[in-house]
């Protein structure tokens, strides 16, 4: 590792701040992971440093399935690094100064973020709500029990299943355990709900500079289903969110992979292929067929073709609810400038 001296793994410790704490916000986990870093590297100047910094930054995006969440951190703390006062002759206690300031202020700065767009997005929600909500988002989740418990508000909530991974299940199990009332949707049924829903309720994964924002595939769907169906659609992102990022299509997302690639088939795969095609009466043991259940799933090769999220536009969204306030398309671009200026 280049000024890092001993071995430093980032993509193992980026992985073990989450898995101790699966609470743990993706960008907050790639702060901590960064201090980390710092606080071990034998980089002697500050060029020194940004480069270790930079690099590891890279392997870590390198090794996600979906960058997204964990660049959000890595940027933020990389902006910290270079806006940093390092005057004085102690770069050792410069350093551990940086490492330590960086892990205070993400170890302080979720819970206060939450608690921000909870104030702010509460007064939108009314006594007997329908909400819908796609996948899982722990500030959505946060402003749901916060309405349904402490508010007292009746509100009932549709969820997503949110395919492949299905964490609308999450969603769905702890909204009853909080005694809000939950139904799982189909993501395909968005549409046939959406005339039942007073408001969707969306978290985000990283918010860009055009003011729209990037999530859980599905979202774009149902952003555009609540337009056409004149539903409020509000998006929920910590600030700590934000990208210097401007997507012009779904296709300028960061992903790792072979995204929606046509693969070739082999010889014997087209053999299978044309044997599958041939007329089968179907009986009811292969309808009890552990195996013949399986074949009706996506394989792991399929899912690995899709993408994990996808791009709303700005023109989609109502509101976005962040902890600096809430948000037009342009109010976003503001609130980037102010965090890391008007260039790199």
């Amino acid at each position: 590792m280049t000024g890092g001296g001993e071995a430093f793994n980032i993509v193992e410790s980026y992985h073990r701040f989450l898995a101790n704490d699966p609470d743990l916000p993706f960008p907050i986990a790639a702060i901590f992971a960064l201090s980390e870093l710092v606080s071990r590297s034998r980089a002697a100047t500050t060029s020194e440093l940004i480069e270790t910094i930079k690099s590891a930054s890279q392997r870590l995006k390198a090794s996600l399935a979906n960058p997204v969440p964990a660049t959000a951190g890595l940027d933020l703390f990389t902006r910290f690094v270079v806006t940093k006062s390092w005057d004085g002759d102690d770069f050792e206690a410069h350093k551990q100064s940086l490492s330590s300031l960086a892990r205070e202020f993400a170890t302080h700065t979720v819970p206060s973020c939450r608690e921000k767009i909870c104030d702010l997005v509460l007064p939108f929600i009314r006594d007997d709500a329908v909400i819908l909500t796609h996948s899982y988002s722990r500030v959505v989740m946060q402003v749901l029990r916060k309405a349904a418990r402490v508010q007292r508000k009746r509100i009932s909530v549709y969820v997503t299943e949110s395919r492949p991974n299905g964490l609308g299940l999450r969603t769905h199990e702890q909204l009853t355990a909080a005694g809000v009332p939950c139904t799982v949707i189909l993501d395909s049924a968005v549409a046939y709900v959406m005339d039942k829903v007073d408001l969707c309720l969306t978290g985000a994964e990283g918010v860009v500079e055009s003011g729209g924002f990037l999530n859980a595939i599905g979202t774009y769907g149902m952003a555009m289903i609540a337009k056409s169906h004149n539903k409020p659609f509000f998006a929920l992102a910590e600030s700590f969110k934000f990208l210097r990022l401007f997507p012009l299509s779904q296709y300028d997302l960061p992903a790792s992979g072979n995204i929606l690639a046509f693969p070739e088939l082999s010889d014997d795969q087209q053999a299978k292929a044309a044997e599958r095609c041939l007329p089968v009466r179907a009986t009811k043991e292969d309808d009890d067929d552990e195996t013949a259940q399986r074949s009706k799933l996506m394989s792991k090769e399929m899912v690995q073709l899709n993408p994990a999220i996808d791009y709303t536009l700005p023109d989609l969204v109502t509101f976005l609810f962040s902890d600096v306030g809430v948000l037009t398309p342009s109010g976003v671009g503001d609130a980037l400038l102010a965090v890391y200026g008007g260039a790199d």
